[in-house]
């Protein structure tokens, strides 16, 4: 195998494992909740250390890939899953230990999030082919498999630590790949260097406009992952094991959409946008008010949909709108500020079932996107003369 396709290759091992981990974390979240012994308003509590640990690492890890290289994102891909462990071996400890392992898992998730993209982003250079777009539908297809083999798995009388030694088995795998095809490979030379010159950027506002809304956009995503097994359980009785069919749904409808609108015309990308929201708040809705399991699934099915197509078209709206100098930067500013709403979507959930109960914040999630599609043709009313979005 030649070190370029060796190379193209990597980041397709990092997203499976990313998404290998991240199927397991929500399909395991009501079993944590149970070992910790935490109410609702505490998990919510909980799952806020995720972000406190995800955003400084977010923004530490992009210098240390540019001094010592891409390699490194193999050791973090093992450091996420061996916290994921963690996670499950003290979840029994009580709340504290519970806060703690949250805050490792997110400082590790964050700083492997931003490395596969870097990795990604580096290699689709390189092979002069479409990379970032099918490894992302790796990471998709892999929350699918991870999560139903989960469920499995709880369902079964065999340890409880089964589903994280198996993701920390596979991040062992894929880490090995990486670093293999990306030893002495660093990043791409930032801008302002003679490799690639400085140019103008994207306007504050709209760079500010696009990042509030995939900061919306991702809270109501990862409020469905996260969450909803748990309201499978709690509001339509559904059990342990069968309960992982609602974040499984949810990722693999995801992960079609995306490749179904992916041949969208640049042009319609703010209906494209507008439509996702609508569509998002509508399905958010039908979840939030469904009495019985099969109207769930559907109208999660039509929440997936939707929230699909928002960050991937913001991503693209993004990248019209910024010259090739200023990319990189932009891209990483519109990622940490998204980010924030994937992190805080989780707790947001938890903190509303705390005080009101799981259908209401359901509720509180479609007021998210409904919020979002107020927002969007404000934000995107102007085209301005450098930014074709």
């Amino acid at each position: 195998m030649s070190l370029t396709s060796s190379f193209t290759r990597a980041p397709f091992w990092g997203f499976a494992a990313f998404g290998a981990f991240w199927g397991v974390w929500g399909a395991s979240i009501p079993r944590l909740r149970e070992l910790s012994g935490v109410t609702d308003l505490q998990l919510g509590v909980a799952l806020l250390f995720v972000g406190a640990g995800a955003l400084p690492a977010m923004l530490l890890v992009g210098r240390l890939l540019d001094r010592f290289g891409l390699w490194l994102t193999g050791p973090l891909l093992v450091a996420l899953a061996a916290a994921g462990l963690a996670v499950a071996t003290t979840a029994g400890f009580g709340l504290i230990a519970l806060c703690v392992g949250m805050a490792l898992v997110g400082a590790t998730s964050g700083a492997a999030d931003v490395a596969l993209n870097s990795l990604a982003g580096r290699a689709e250079v390189r092979a002069g082919r479409p990379v970032i777009t099918p490894a992302h539908a790796t990471f998709s297809a892999l929350v699918v498999v991870a999560t139903l083999t989960t469920g499995a798995l709880n369902a079964l009388p065999l340890p409880r630590l089964l589903p994280a030694i198996l993701v920390v088995l596979a991040a062992i795998a894929a880490a090995t790949a990486v670093v293999r095809a990306t030893r002495g490979v660093g990043s791409p030379a930032p801008a302002g260097t003679a490799a690639e010159p400085a140019t103008r950027t994207i306007a504050p506002a709209l760079l500010i406009g696009l990042g509030l809304l995939g900061a919306l956009a991702f809270a109501s995503e990862n409020a469905h992952q996260s969450w909803s097994a748990v309201f499978l359980e709690d509001e339509l009785s559904v059990t342990l094991g069968l309960s992982s069919f609602g974040p499984a749904v949810f990722a693999a409808v995801v992960a079609v959409t995306r490749f179904a609108v992916s041949r969208v015309p640049p042009r319609h990308a703010r209906t494209l946008l507008l439509g996702g929201a609508l569509a998002a708040t509508i399905g958010t809705a039908g979840v939030a008010l469904a009495p019985a399991i099969p109207v769930a699934l559907i109208s999660l099915a039509v929440a997936a949909a939707g929230t699909a197509v928002l960050f991937p078209t913001l991503l693209g709206m993004l990248s019209r709108a910024v010259d090739e100098g200023a990319r990189g930067r932009a891209t990483s500013l519109l990622t940490v500020v998204a980010y924030t709403g994937f992190l805080a979507g989780p707790p947001y959930v938890g903190l509303l079932a705390g005080t009101a109960d799981l259908r209401i914040a359901m509720l509180g999630v479609a007021a998210l996107t409904a919020v979002m599609a107020v927002l969007i043709p404000l934000i995107l009313r102007r085209r301005p003369a450098a930014a074709r979005v």
